[in-house]
C-alpha cells in the first residue's frame, strides 16, 4: 500500500509517500480501505516530537478517516462486531481503548489504562490501508460525503465530550469560544448552537471571524482590535461574564478567567499556545470558577455525535483538500494557520 512514513522528528520535509506491507487484521479487528484521512494539530506535534515519545519507526501519521471495510478477522462475531459486511462503509473513532480494564468496561474508554490515539503512538490514517479494532468503527450513511466524515470525526468526538458530557453545556447558557477557525472550535460553536446557547467567539482577523458567523456564533470579537478581549465580553454581557469559556489555547487562561461569570466554567482539551504558563489563582478561587479538563470522549459520545453530523444537524468546516502524496504540503498548510476549516487528504476513489 502507499503510505506517509517519517523515519525521525522533524519538519514536513521527513514525510515520505513510499510503499508499506498492507495491515492484516487481528483478533476483533477489521482492515479499512481509506478513502479519506483528516489533518490535525496532532500530527504536527508527533512529526515533531516531544521528550519520551516513543514511536515503532516508520511511523504511519494520521487519527481521522473513513471508507470501507475490506477485511474481517474470523473472530470478528465472538469480538462483539456482528452485523459487520465486506464493502461496509464507515467513519473511524481514533480513541483506542483497550475494551477490558475498569474504565473501559465502566464505558469511559477515554479513561483506559491502556489508551492510544491512532496516529499517535501506533500507526494511523495517512494511507492506503488501516487496522483497528471493530468497536472503532460507525456506520457512515451509504451517499454521505467520506472527507467530510473523517473531518469531523475527532474534532466533533473531543468538542461533544467537553461541552456536554463534562461541561454540561445548557440551552440559555452564553458561552465564549476562544478561537475562530479552528477543528474544535468550529465543531464547539455548531454544538453550542444545536444546545440552544448563545455563543461569543473571539477570533484572529475578519477571514476567520465569517468562518465563525457562517456556523451561528452570535457575537464576534476581533482579538486584533480587541487585545483585552474579556473587557469586551463584559461591555456585552452587561458585566456578567459568561457561563462557559472554551479555552485550548492555555496561555489565554488570564483573559479567559475574567471573561467568565462568577460560577462559571473553563473548559479545556488543550493548549495550542504552550504547555506552561501562569494562573492568577485569585481569580479561581475568588470566582468560584472550575477548570474542566477533557480528552477525546466515549464510544457513545462518537455514536451520538457522528450521527448528528450524518443527519445534517452539524456542519463541518472545512478548508482544503490534498492528494494523500501531497501530505507535506497539507501539513504545512496547517502549520502556517492560515486554514480555515478542516484540512483533509484524499486517499482512494469513493
Amino acid at each position: 500500500m502507499k503510505a506517509i512514513l517519517f523515519h525521525k522528528h522533524g519538519g514536513p520535509e521527513v514525510l515520505e509517500c513510499a510503499d508499506f506491507p498492507t495491515p492484516e487484521p487481528g483478533p476483533g479487528e477489521a482492515l479499512i480501505k481509506l478513502e479519506a484521512a483528516a489533518l490535525n494539530r496532532l500530527d504536527l506535534w508527533v512529526r515533531e516530537g516531544w521528550p519520551g515519545i516513543k514511536l515503532d519507526y516508520p511511523h504511519i501519521p494520521g487519527a481521522d478517516g473513513a471508507g470501507v471495510i475490506d477485511a474481517l478477522s474470523p473472530d470478528v462475531g465472538e469480538a462483539g462486531g456482528g452485523g459487520w459486511e465486506i464493502g461496509d462503509r464507515v467513519v473511524i473513532n481514533s480513541n483506542m481503548g483497550c475494551g477490558t480494564c475498569e474504565f473501559c468496561r465502566e464505558g469511559r474508554d477515554n479513561l483506559c489504562q491502556n489508551w492510544h490515539l491512532l496516529g499517535e503512538t501506533i500507526r494511523g490514517t495517512y494511507a492506503e490501508y488501516v487496522v483497528v479494532p471493530i468497536r472503532q468503527l460507525h456506520p457512515m450513511p451509504k451517499d454521505f460525503d467520506s472527507t467530510t466524515a473523517a473531518a469531523a470525526a475527532l474534532v466533533y468526538h473531543t468538542a461533544w465530550h467537553s461541552l456536554i458530557a463534562r461541561g454540561k453545556l445548557k440551552m440559555g447558557e452564553k458561552v465564549l469560544i476562544v478561537g475562530a477557525s479552528g477543528g474544535v472550535n468550529t465543531a464547539c460553536i455548531q454544538i453550542a448552537k444545536l444546545t440552544g446557547a448563545l455563543v461569543y467567539v473571539v477570533g484572529s482577523g475578519e477571514n476567520k471571524l465569517t468562518i465563525a458567523e457562517s456556523l451561528g456564533a452570535d457575537y464576534l470579537i476581533d482579538r486584533s482590535k480587541e487585545e483585552d478581549w474579556s473587557k469586551a465580553i463584559y461591555r456585552m454581557t452587561d458585566r456578567r461574564g459568561v457561563d462557559v469559556v472554551v479555552d485550548n489555547v492555555g496561555t489565554t487562561f488570564p483573559l479567559s478567567f475574567r471573561a467568565a461569570r462568577k460560577g462559571g466554567r473553563i473548559l479545556t482539551v488543550g493548549n495550542t499556545g504552550g504547555a506552561r504558563f501562569e494562573v492568577d489563582n485569585r481569580f479561581v478561587f475568588g470566582k468560584h470558577l472550575t477548570i474542566i479538563g477533557s480528552s477525546m470522549g466515549t464510544l457513545e459520545d462518537f455514536a451520538t455525535v457522528m450521527d448528528l453530523v450524518f443527519a445534517g444537524k452539524l456542519t463541518v468546516a472545512m478548508d482544503k483538500t490534498f492528494p494523500l502524496e501531497e501530505a507535506a504540503a497539507a501539513q504545512t498548510r496547517l502549520e502556517s494557520g492560515e486554514q480555515l476549516g478542516k484540512i483533509t487528504l484524499s486517499i482512494t476513489d469513493k
